[in-house]
């Protein structure tokens, strides 16, 4: 049954903001910063594609590399 809405980009990227730029091109920003240990990783909170599918791509590398900071944060032992 269809109920007269289609499914938008922010669905299909839960936790990011996307944005059209005027040029066209796709960005995406973050709803909630990433941890300092995320960012000092190289978590990127905004971030740009040509195409929808490459813009998810870029999302999840950046949440890929922010959970692995936190893990390997959370392995670390502090003397």
């Amino acid at each position: 049954m269809d109920d007269g809405k289609s499914s938008t980009p922010e669905q299909a990227i839960p936790g990011w903001r996307l944005i059209l730029s005027d040029a066209g091109r796709l960005w995406a920003s973050r709803e909630e910063p990433f941890s300092p240990v995320a960012f000092e990783a190289g978590a990127e909170r905004t971030v740009d594609a040509d195409t929808f599918d490459a813009l998810r791509a870029e999302t999840d590398r950046q949440e890929t590399v922010a959970r692995e900071a936190q893990e390997q944060a959370a392995g670390r032992v502090i003397s």
